[in-house]
């Protein structure tokens, strides 16, 4: 850590990781190296308008267009509120909630200039979702979309760290829920960023906590640059003249990277959607004419579904992220599209991509390999690489690395300096990364380990499967059975004689061993709002 940080409020840096429990750090080439003081606001946002960007696209919506001067501007206006009328100081929490939106946006890049730390939250989240979060981080300050008020008022009754609360795109009579705007309204356009040290904390991103209470994972002003810097250069690769539009939530790690790190620091467009069901964000593609698109597997797996029905004809790069790429998906997706699909392999406690692959550089199946400034391997059970082929724990290093919010569960995703992500995976002899499951989905059965996610990517290219998953169930002769749960393809009837066709599909592509013993069909499968296929419902479905 720095000397130098200009964080009055030191909560976050107090209760980081001891040194010991750290993740190593990477900073392998110059794009990589950061000045003592960097806030990562300045970078992304001002540096744009200085370069003269001022007047170009910056944020579409299906109602309004911001240019990258309106967003520099109403940015500023943020964060003069926050510091001025709220009372802001330096290394405060500022809890978001909203859709994605500009005002989203705005709320996220004022905080930054600040020099607050920003605490985005999903908008599905209730109010027993948002209280762990409050209190774990003593968030001091809110900015919440107007609609999504009522369960954050019933989490700011029952928790006691939020001083205030302002709402912002009102839709009430005389500007009523539109406080924000209101404050906005009588301060400058113009603010100086904070000079932030470039490891003092920017953001807290929460994860799930679908297993227990959530866990905080903190990232520095330096790693949001490493986000926007590693996906701009290495994987996407965007220039000014691409309009970007996707799924993900901004306040996932993976939405905050795609939908505003990399297309702002690369001068680009970005088409926001408040929700983006698959089918419909197929349709705003074509409105947008978006040229790279972001989503989860399963999304495009549904826009497949009904690929006639939809102008993809703009879309000359596609990426996905949050599940494992079936390769029946990416081949099905070459064929309709001509685009390869960049498999971009990251994690909430490293921010962001750390394997993928692009161009004729994918192998098709794989992941893909450590990008430029990371390093992968895989440990077996005694903490040692594995040999090539072998199945084992990923492990990684980088620029970037957990560092969770004073919990005890960092010693399980940092051993020896790497961070182990909780997946298995392979490794061939030319570094690519083969997925197998997450280490707690892994299904052994009769002493075989079984990926989940093997047996999902066999029974997808039946025409009858429109989705699957696949999870292990008690069984008393082999400890634990595969089952598959179906989605059938729209028009098809499910019966058990599908379901014993789809047996003996499995096993024309998988050992017999990995057969699905047992096949509910399911009109839709759980999954979060980032597009996960949620197994542990699956599991805890009645048998």
């Amino acid at each position: 850590m720095n000397n130098y940080t200009s964080h009055l409020d030191t909560f976050v840096r107090d209760n980081l990781p001891p040194p010991e429990q750290m993740p190593d750090f990477l900073f392998t080439t110059d794009e990589l190296q950061y000045p003592g003081r960097l806030n990562s606001a300045a970078e992304v946002l001002d540096k744009k308008i200085a370069q003269g960007y001022g007047a170009k696209n910056a944020l579409l919506t299906p109602n309004e267009t911001w240019s990258y001067r309106d967003l520099y501007e109403k940015s500023n206006r943020i964060a003069h509120v926050l510091v001025e009328d709220l009372g802001l100081v330096p290394g405060n929490r500022v809890l978001l909630r909203s859709p994605n939106n500009p005002m989203l946006v705005a709320c996220w890049f004022g905080v930054i200039k600040a020099g607050g730390v920003a605490v985005a939250t999903m908008p599905l989240l209730r109010k027993r979702d948002l209280e762990p979060i409050i209190n774990k981080a003593q968030v001091q300050f809110a900015l919440c979309d107007e609609r999504l008020m009522d369960e954050l008022s019933g989490a700011l009754e029952t928790t006691g760290f939020v001083q205030r609360a302002v709402q912002f795109n009102g839709s009430g009579e005389a500007g009523a829920g539109a406080e924000l705007e209101q404050l906005m309204a009588a301060r400058e356009t113009s603010f100086d960023p904070v000079p932030t040290a470039s490891d003092d904390p920017a953001i807290i991103a929460f994860t799930s906590g679908t297993t227990g209470q959530p866990k905080g994972t903190v990232h520095f002003q330096r790693d949001i640059m490493t986000m926007c810097i590693c996906c701009n250069e290495y994987v996407v690769k965007p220039d000014p003249s691409d309009i970007i539009i996707g799924s993900p939530p901004v306040a996932f790690t993976f939405g905050l990277g795609m939908l505003v790190g990399m297309p702002l620091y690369a001068g680009a467009s970005v088409a926001l959607l408040e929700a983006a069901p698959p089918l419909e964000l197929a349709r705003a593609i074509g409105r947008f004419s978006a040229t790279i698109c972001s989503s989860a597997p399963t999304a495009y797996r549904a826009i497949l579904n009904h690929i006639g029905e939809f102008d993809l004809s703009s879309l000359r790069k596609s990426t996905c992220a949050g599940e494992k790429l079936p390769l029946p998906t990416y081949e099905e997706w070459l064929a309709a599209t001509g685009l390869r699909m960049i498999d971009i392999f990251g994690s909430t406690e490293m921010i962001h991509v750390f394997i993928s692959a692009v161009g004729d550089e994918i192998r098709p199946g794989a992941s893909g390999k450590a990008i430029t400034g990371y390093r992968a391997c895989i440990l077996d059970d005694h903490n040692r690489p594995a040999a090539p082929g072998t199945p084992g724990r990923l492990a990684l290093k980088g620029p970037t690395g957990c560092k969770y919010l004073a919990d005890e569960r960092q010693k399980n995703y940092v051993v020896n300096g790497w961070n182990l992500t909780g997946d298995v995976c392979t490794m061939d002899e030319d570094g690519y990364v083969w997925y197998q499951g997450r280490t707690d989905d892994m299904i052994i059965s009769s002493g075989y380990n079984i990926s989940g996610a093997e047996v999902e990517a066999a029974l997808l290219p039946h025409p009858a499967v429109s989705e699957c998953g696949v999870v292990g169930i008690p069984d008393e002769a082999r400890g634990m059975i595969i089952k598959a749960f179906v989605v059938p393809a729209e028009g098809v009837r499910a019966s058990g004689q599908l379901a014993g066709e789809l047996q003996e599909f499995a096993k024309r592509t998988i050992a017999p061993y990995k057969y699905p013993r047992m096949i509910e069909f399911i009109s839709e499968l759980p999954k979060t709002q980032t597009g996960k296929i949620q197994r542990h419902k699956l599991r805890a479905m009645p048998h």
